[in-house]
C-alpha cells in the first residue's frame, strides 16, 4: 500500500525500536521525554530525543502512520537529507515553542496558588481552576462550592492548597513526548507542495483535498487548546507549533515554486 522511501524507513524502524525499548525496560527511557525547563528532569537534549517517544499504541500508531502516509512524496520532492532536517526541525520547534508556553503558564500557576494561599477565597480558586486547571474543573467544582459555603474552614484550605500542589507538580514534571509536532509540520508541506491531493480521512465521509483538510485541522487543534476538554493530555499547542514552523521553513524552501501539484 505504502511504498517507504528511505529516510521514512529510517525513521519508522527508529521510532518503534524506541517505543518498544521504552515499554520493556525497567527505567522506561522517561529520560527522552521533554520535561518543562523549570522541572528537576528537565535535559536540553530532550528537545530532539522526546519525538521518539510515545505514550501508546495508539500514539505511535498514527503519527507513524502521517509518516509513511505524507513523507514519501515530500523525501521524492526534497531528498532524504532536506526530508530528515525538516522533519527534525519542525520537531524541535515544536519543543521548544510549546516549552515557553509551558514554562509561562506554570510560572502563572504557580502565582496564583500564592494568590491563594494569601487570600484562601472561593473566588481566587475558581481563577486558580479557570486559568490553570480546566481539566480538572469537574473535581474542583464541589470545592469551590464548600469553601464558599464554610470559608473559614481551614482544614479545607490546606487540602485545596494539597490540591494545588498537586495539580502544579503534575505540570511541573509532566513530560512531553512524541512525533506530532514534526508530523504537523509535514502536513503543511505535504498541503502546499500538494495541496489537490485527494485524502480519504477517518471518520469523514466524504474525500477532502489535502489543502481543506490541514486548515481544518489546525483550527480543530487551535479549538481544543483553548477549550481543553477533562481528561484532554494532547499538547494541542505543540501540533500548532510545529506547523508553523512547517510553514516557515516550507516558505523559505519553496520561495521559487511555481507548479502545484
Amino acid at each position: 500500500m505504502f511504498q517507504l522511501t528511505p529516510t521514512v524507513r529510517n525513521l519508522l524502524i527508529a521510532n518503534v525500536v524506541i517505543f518498544l525499548l521504552a515499554t520493556n525496560l525497567p527505567n522506561n527511557l522517561s529520560f527522552l521525554a521533554l520535561y518543562p525547563i523549570a522541572s528537576a528532569y528537565f535535559q536540553p537534549w530532550q528537545y530532539l530525543s522526546y519525538m521518539f517517544m510515545h505514550a501508546g499504541i495508539g500514539h505511535i500508531f498514527s503519527n507513524m502512520f502521517g509518516l509513511i502516509a505524507f513523507g514519501p512524496l515530500l523525501e521524492q520532492r526534497w531528498g532524504g537529507q532536506r526530508f530528515l532536517t525538516f522533519w527534525l526541525i519542525c520537531g524541535l520547534g515544536a519543543g521548544i515553542l510549546y516549552s515557553g508556553l509551558r514554562y509561562y503558564e506554570i510560572k502563572n500557576m504557580r502565582q496564583d496558588i500564592e494568590v491563594f494561599r494569601q487570600d484562601p477565597s472561593d473566588i481566587n480558586l475558581q481563577d486558580f481552576v479557570d486559568n490553570n486547571a480546566k481539566p480538572y474543573a469537574p473535581a474542583f467544582e464541589p470545592i469551590v462550592r464548600q469553601l464558599h459555603a464554610t470559608p473559614a474552614d481551614q482544614s479545607l484550605i490546606q487540602g485545596v492548597l494539597t490540591s494545588m500542589e498537586e495539580v502544579y507538580m503534575g505540570s511541573l514534571n509532566g513530560p512531553m513526548l512524541g512525533a506530532s509536532g514534526a508530523l504537523f509540520g509535514l502536513l503543511f508541506a505535504f498541503a502546499y507542495l500538494f495541496p489537490n491531493t485527494t485524502l480519504m480521512i477517518f471518520p469523514l465521509p466524504i474525500p477532502i483535498k489535502a489543502k481543506y483538510f490541514v486548515p481544518l485541522y489546525g483550527l480543530y487543534e487551535l479549538y481544543g487548546g483553548i477549550h481543553q476538554a477533562p481528561g484532554d493530555n494532547v499538547a494541542h499547542f505543540a501540533h500548532l507549533a510545529g506547523l508553523a514552523v512547517g510553514f516557515v521553513l516550507v516558505m523559505l524552501w519553496e520561495r521559487n515554486r511555481t507548479q502545484f501539484y
